[in-house]
């Protein structure tokens, strides 16, 4: 299901439905949708669609892949591109973010248009009398799902304390206090999904009942509640299916999960599913996320999300094979530097090739010299300006040339001008669902069942399909291992929790998770993490010069003043919305 089928009506049947006043003196709109021509069952499967739909219309801020809240703000990576262009963001970078930043209001804006869309689906389905029970429990499991899915977006951003609203509520612009945890809202949703949902689906892009498990156990894990986490993500991994029938598994060749040809698989537990039909809808929402340069080159427009020199250095291993535990990645020689040569036909870039490297290295980051899908080489102009951005580009949802060639990708497929491809990305992975069930594994102090999960992970990043080779021959010196019974990772608990946490970092780097991890592991991790990547980022980027460091608690985003102002106060005078301590 490419969610296409409704894009274009999506705004205006959204807002035909949640209008207000005197009903227009009882007349529809022309061109709307009236409420009473969607009550049968294929209205409602058209208004559980335009909630799917609400997943791939999203403004940059808004993109549930979060390359700015997760990516760049958890220092994946930096903005890119050059200091000009969307400013916006370079206070955010720096972390000296003000409630007024846009991107944070596309964030609110975009969770609560997700969430009406639910609601006003879940309500024209209770007055609909010819849909077969079962599609109406699944269609219900959907939408419980969806909305779900919609707060927890706004909780990871936000926090917890933001307004509830759901279908008992009719008014279309609600005045709620945000001054309840809606933690449990969300999850009695899941409950609810689970309870309806079946085990497989007509089609893979609709939720099933494992999707809603996982996403169940990872809101636990957000929430700090790993005991109550833990056993769903043992059912999930031991016993889950794909919506498709597949049996969940990592794919030997990592690949199969970032492109179009073999999307849905069995490592893919909800994705979002995008395609490149008339409506422009290929991924709007990371369409800026592409290396730079004009034709010739995989999108062309417009060089943000550039991988930050901290994470790229991440990837050293020792000469065991196994990550820098104790961040001496962080010393010696980068993994590639800038090439000093003023020849104007010279690489960017070069690389210290004698440094031994997680193969994941090459394939979440883009670097010079080394083969970018099947593109060829980096060339210079695919990186708008090194002094502002680095020298890295990002990779893992690039798509590749042979996509471009099948008509699957275009620079020109995502809201008619940026780079977009049909390319599904995942939201919920069996790769993240392993590492949180390794992560309470750990805390409980079972320590080689923890080191067990990541090394299955660790197993699977050393086959020979994510071995990256230019003429038969590795094209870095790539070493990968598991960590052997005799690693501290097994005995002492520390080390096994430091294990995990870093094979977070490697495994899901690029994809938009790093900065909720590291503000759910607690305010002072986050702290003591983002001020590490501030220090050792200034060594290659000047801006970082300026930087501010993020306090502990700070492990949320501020609500942004827009929509405190709009909400305004209540009767007692009361605001409707109130900023979090930290930011006030």
């Amino acid at each position: 299901m490419k969610y296409k089928y409704i894009v274009a009506l999506s705004f205006l049947t959204f807002m035909s439905l949640g209008s207000c006043g005197e009903d227009f003196l009882y007349k529809a709109p022309q061109g709307s949708i009236d409420e009473n021509a969607l009550t049968n069952a294929n209205g409602v499967d058209l208004l559980v669609t335009n909630a799917y739909a609400n997943l791939t219309e999203n403004d940059w801020g808004a993109s549930v892949f979060n390359w700015t809240f997760g990516g760049m703000y958890g220092g994946d990576a930096n903005k890119g591109s050059d200091a000009n262009d969307q400013s916006v963001l370079n206070t955010m970078e720096l972390y000296t973010t003000l409630a007024s930043n846009g991107y944070i209001d596309q964030k609110w804006r975009w969770v609560y248009k997700g969430v009406k869309r639910a609601n006003k689906a879940i309500q024209v389905m209770a007055n609909v009398t010819d849909m077969p029970e079962a599609v109406r429990k699944s269609r219900t499991g959907e939408l419980k799902f969806l909305r779900a899915l919609f707060y927890f977006e706004g909780i990871k951003v936000f926090g917890p304390f933001i307004p509830w609203v759901d279908e008992a509520i009719t008014e279309n612009n609600p005045l709620i206090h945000n001054d309840k945890d809606i933690y449990l809202n969300v999850l009695a949703d899941l409950d609810d999904a689970i309870a309806n949902l079946p085990n497989t689906q007509d089609t893979p892009g609709r939720v099933n009942v494992w999707a809603a498990k996982a996403l169940k156990a990872k809101i636990l894990m957000q929430k700090g509640d790993m005991a109550a986490a833990k056993p769903i993500l043992k059912d999930v991994i031991e016993n889950g299916k794909t919506s498709n029938g597949l049996a969940y598994g990592l794919e030997d060749d990592l690949d199969a999960n970032f492109s179009s040809y073999t999307e849905n698989g069995k490592e893919s537990i909800f994705a979002v599913q995008f395609s490149v039909d008339t409506n422009n809808n290929g991924n709007v929402g990371m369409s800026l996320c592409y290396p730079h340069g004009g034709s010739g080159n995989p999108g062309g427009c417009c060089g943000f999300y550039q991988p930050s020199n901290e994470l790229a250095n991440s990837f050293k291993v020792d000469a065991n094979g196994l990550p820098l535990l104790d961040n001496s990645y962080r010393n010696g020689d980068p993994v590639s530097y800038r090439n000093p040569s003023t020849v104007a036909s010279a690489p960017l870039a070069l690389n210290n090739n004698e440094i031994p490297v997680d193969p994941r290295l090459d394939f979440a980051i883009g670097r010079f010299g080394i083969p970018y899908k099947d593109w060829g080489t980096p060339k210079n102009s695919w990186v708008r300006d090194a002094a502002n951005g680095g020298i890295y580009l990002p990779k893992k949802h690039v798509y590749s040339k042979a996509e471009e060639e099948a008509g699957l990708a275009s620079g020109g497929f995502s809201d008619g001008w940026a780079p977009g491809s049909a390319m599904n990305l995942q939201y919920l992975s069996l790769r993240d669902c392993i590492l949180l069930y390794a992560e309470c594994l750990a805390n409980d102090g079972e320590l080689s069942q923890a080191m067990n999960q990541v090394n299955k992970i660790r197993t699977r990043a050393g086959l020979e399909p994510n071995i990256i080779k230019i003429n038969g021959v590795p094209a870095a010196n790539y070493k990968i291992a598991t960590y052997p019974t005799t690693h501290a990772a097994f005995t002492d608990k520390a080390t096994c929790i430091k294990a995990v946490r870093m094979e977070r970092k490697l495994e899901l780097a690029m994809e938009g998770q790093r900065w909720f991890d590291l503000s759910r592991w607690g305010g002072e991790y986050m702290a003591g993490a983002i001020k590490d990547y501030v220090d050792f980022e200034k060594k290659y980027l000047a801006k970082f010069a300026t930087a501010s460091y993020l306090p502990a608690a700070k492990t949320m985003f501020p609500i942004p003043d827009v929509q405190i102002q709009t909400m305004g106060n209540d009767e007692s005078g009361k605001p409707y919305l109130t900023q979090p301590a930290p930011w006030k």
